[in-house]
């Protein structure tokens, strides 16, 4: 008797046909997930990196931070007029600082410079409301302290900013601190507490917070 020769039929080919569409599903949402998962990660990442970024160039410029008694009392008047002081508010803060670093050669700038952190709405049309941390630097320090230098964005993103002065007499945080103030000309703040309110990813509220230990906490004198 010869043996008939038998091979697949319609039904087993579909089958085999739906298990491997199944696999290759599978496989390619294992792989969308990882990618998404690598995406959301990165995001992240330069997002925290950011913040660091920002936050420690804030405690170097603040720790830096300096008021002098060396200026021309024919051109500026006193305290309230001199090119050197340390204006901090709630949200805003202004002072001058050692801090500046040259980029150019022979450019006529030295490591003083008028520092000023605030948050403003952002110019960018497609930001659509969002708020970024803005820093205007002066390196030209003799002029008024509210005035020129360039002003750049910081980080982007800021819900809030928050500036807080520690008192050593009072053993106590202030929410204001004023060197043209006659009680306090000739005297900083010890430590500066920075926090930065931020959206994250998921849209919650984050919080970061930073200090900056100022070195030069009294005037320097007179020659």
């Amino acid at each position: 008797m010869m043996r008939r020769s038998r091979g697949f039929t319609l039904m087993e080919v579909m089958v085999a046909v739906a298990i491997t569409a199944l696999m290759g599903t599978v496989v390619a949402m294992a792989f969308q997930t990882g990618l998404a998962a690598k995406d959301t990660v990165e995001t992240e990442a330069d997002r925290y990196r950011q913040v660091r970024v920002a936050m420690n160039r804030m405690t170097r410029e603040i720790g830096s931070a300096f008021v002098s008694a060396r200026y021309d009392p024919n051109r500026f008047r006193d305290q309230q007029d001199r090119p050197t002081n340390f204006v901090g508010e709630g949200d805003r803060l202004l002072f001058t600082t050692f801090a500046h670093q040259r980029l150019y050669t022979d450019v006529k700038e030295s490591d003083q410079a008028v520092v000023e952190y605030f948050v403003e709405p952002s110019s960018d049309k497609q930001a659509k409301g969002r708020m970024d941390l803005m820093r205007r630097g002066n390196p030209n320090v003799g002029d008024r302290m509210d005035r020129g230098g360039t002003t750049d964005v910081l980080l982007e993103g800021v819900k809030k900013l928050e500036f807080e002065y520690w008192n050593t007499e009072k053993k106590e945080w202030d929410d204001e601190w004023d060197t043209r103030r006659t009680e306090q000309k000739s005297i900083l703040p010890t430590r500066v507490k920075v926090t930065v309110y931020l959206v994250d990813e998921t849209g919650k509220e984050a919080r970061y917070t930073t200090q900056a230990r100022i070195m030069l906490n009294t005037e320097l004198p007179r020659f």
